[in-house]
């Protein structure tokens, strides 16, 4: 997109005026928020399948990366009458109630990145059916001296189990330091079960390999382990999407893997994904995490 301050556009018939499109949001590379617009653009048709009918949290960053930034759940007061909002009850919001922004069209998604929301945070349930998620999560988060070399092993210790389970698993960086390991279910479920399977499983990993794994949050044991945190799994959280830029020096992407790369990890470096670098391998690869969409699987009755 070439360089420019401001640009009427007309999307499947939605007009939009998009604002501010030199506005560097990643000054280290120079990437702005025309080419924050542009990779969202262009990423759509893999992303959108991911994001539809789910209710997403806004984490926006007006003057770019570097500069102070706030999560919103309320979709904004001020969106265009076509933007769908979904309401969530909530013992969290005053109102007891929460209307969540709903991300079911590129004209939406253009929206959203005009408005410098960088990174894009969905429930793992849809919006219809919002005690019943849809997919079971692990977010592996390394403490250094680890990298997400080393939660690449834990992510094939997690395939493997699952293989065992006679179900399908499916991994993605985060787009920061870490990786995430993805069950679809599309199958009828509770939080409560997901989170009870995957607290569970997270400690099975724990006792197998002590120096590797941690099942809980403490801060003092975290060096050099992977922290499989299971409670990702749960109605109030959220997580950073497929697809997803991250709010990082460079515009990385959470971006999702084969498990022949996953297995080949040995340099922290060569999975390390910016948005080019996605849009090549989607145009390659298509959506590798399609699966998680259209798979069918029941959460297994025990580890």
């Amino acid at each position: 997109m070439p360089p420019a301050k401001r640009l009427d556009v007309e999307i499947d018939g939605r007009r939009l005026s998009l604002s501010n499109l030199d506005k560097l949001m990643y000054p280290a590379a120079g990437f702005t928020k025309g080419h924050v617009i542009d990779y969202y653009t262009r990423v759509a048709p893999a992303l959108l399948p991911h994001l539809r009918g789910r209710p997403i949290t806004l984490k926006r960053y007006p003057d770019g990366v570097e500069g102070p930034h706030f999560y919103e759940k309320q979709c904004p007061s001020h969106r265009p009458e076509w933007v769908r909002t979904a309401r969530v009850d909530s013992s969290r919001s005053r109102s007891g109630s929460i209307d969540f922004c709903v991300v079911d069209d590129l004209a939406t998604l253009v929206w959203l990145a005009n408005l410098a929301d960088l990174e894009l945070h969905t429930s793992l349930a849809r919006a219809e059916g919002y005690g019943s998620p849809t997919i079971l999560a692990f977010d592996l988060d390394p403490g250094p001296p680890a990298t997400v070399v080393e939660c690449a092993r834990v992510a094939l210790e997690l395939r493997d189990i699952f293989e065992h389970l006679g179900v399908q698993a499916f991994a993605k960086t985060s787009g920061s330091k870490g990786m995430q390991v993805y069950v679809p279910l599309n199958t009828p479920t509770t939080y409560e079960e997901t989170s009870g399977f995957a607290r569970a499983l997270a400690q099975l990993l724990e006792r197998r390999h002590p120096d590797l794994v941690l099942s809980e949050m403490t801060r003092a044991k975290r060096a050099g382990k992977v922290f499989v945190d299971w409670s990702q799994n749960s109605r109030h959280k959220t997580t950073v999407s497929v697809y997803s830029l991250r709010a990082l020096a460079e515009p990385t992407v959470s971006t999702p893997l084969s498990w022949d790369e996953v297995e080949a990890a040995s340099d922290p470096d060569e999975l390390v994904f910016r948005a080019p670098d996605v849009l090549e391998r989607v145009a390659e690869h298509r959506d590798l995490f399609a699966g998680v969409v259209e798979l069918e699987q029941r959460l297994p009755e025990a580890v």
